[in-house]
């Protein structure tokens, strides 16, 4: 009986420590493995390769959403892109204008394009809704590159807080793309 219990406290041990690498994603042929707190989830449409949802800030209400997406034929160049994403946006109260950064980067040997959004998320019940919810507060990184096979997203959205919470923890998972 103790060599059973044994057995079944190191299964359990090792199955935990499985469990911390987080799901290995992979894009274009590179592979990296996400944050073990940030929980896989089913990807809500078929647009989406994977989903996971990232534990909110204490200061939030809501949890953040990562989605990443992959399009073989592309869904327009680069800059359109762009501008879609801080079309989703309102400027912040007290401002002019969206607060867009963009900078490029590499995910493993392949050019992307990576951009930060902060202001007021308009909330769609589906993309091409007309009305939407004004959500305040809120940020996105969004990271868009393509290669021979088409062109890959990655959308990681919600209360400025909560993105803050996990920039660096996506940051590091975007650099360990081999």
């Amino acid at each position: 009986m103790r060599m059973l219990t044994l057995a079944a406290c190191l299964f359990a041990a090792a199955a935990g420590r499985a469990d911390d690498k987080g799901k290995v994603v992979t894009l274009a042929g590179l592979k990296s493995s996400a944050p073990a707190e940030w929980k896989s989830e089913e990807p809500s449409n078929t647009m989406r390769t994977h989903q996971f949802k990232l534990p909110k800030d204490a200061a939030d209400k809501e949890d953040a959403e990562l989605a990443i997406f992959y399009f073989k034929m592309g869904s327009g160049s680069v800059e359109a892109n762009l501008k879609r994403q801080v079309g989703k946006f309102n400027p912040a109260d007290g401002k002019d204008k969206v607060e867009e950064k963009i900078e490029k980067l590499k995910i493993g040997t392949i050019e992307a394009t990576y951009q930060d959004v902060s202001g007021s998320f308009i909330k769609k019940a589906f993309p091409m809704a007309k009305e939407g919810t004004p959500m305040p507060g809120y940020r996105q990184l969004y990271v868009v590159f393509e290669n021979a096979e088409g062109q890959y997203y990655m959308t990681l959205l919600g209360p400025a807080k909560t993105v803050e919470k996990h920039k660096k923890s996506f940051d590091e998972w975007l650099k360990n793309f081999k």
